[in-house]
């Protein structure tokens, strides 16, 4: 998977990532957590997709940090369950 910051600010950043499913758990996740605005777009579908995200508190690298890390968290809880 690849991501490519495009612009970066304490509280706004855009990236193009190439996986739409990454970008839409990580766009539900963000959401959850409440942060100001997070979605992406796609140009075309040969083109990756470019995610843009604001927080309104806090800064941006910790808001996608800790999306990642609740992702992490429920996806493992979902294999430890499949797995008995």
């Amino acid at each position: 998977m690849n991501v490519e910051i495009v612009k970066q600010e304490k509280d706004d950043i855009e990236f193009r990532i190439d996986n739409s499913t990454v970008a839409e758990v990580l766009r539900v996740y963000l959401t959850e957590q409440g942060v100001k605005f997070a979605a992406w777009r796609r140009e075309h579908p040969s083109k990756p997709l470019l995610m843009k995200v604001q927080t309104s508190s806090g800064t941006v690298k910790k808001a996608i940090a800790d999306a990642v890390a609740a992702i992490k968290k429920d996806t493992d809880a979902l294999a430890a369950a499949v797995k008995k």
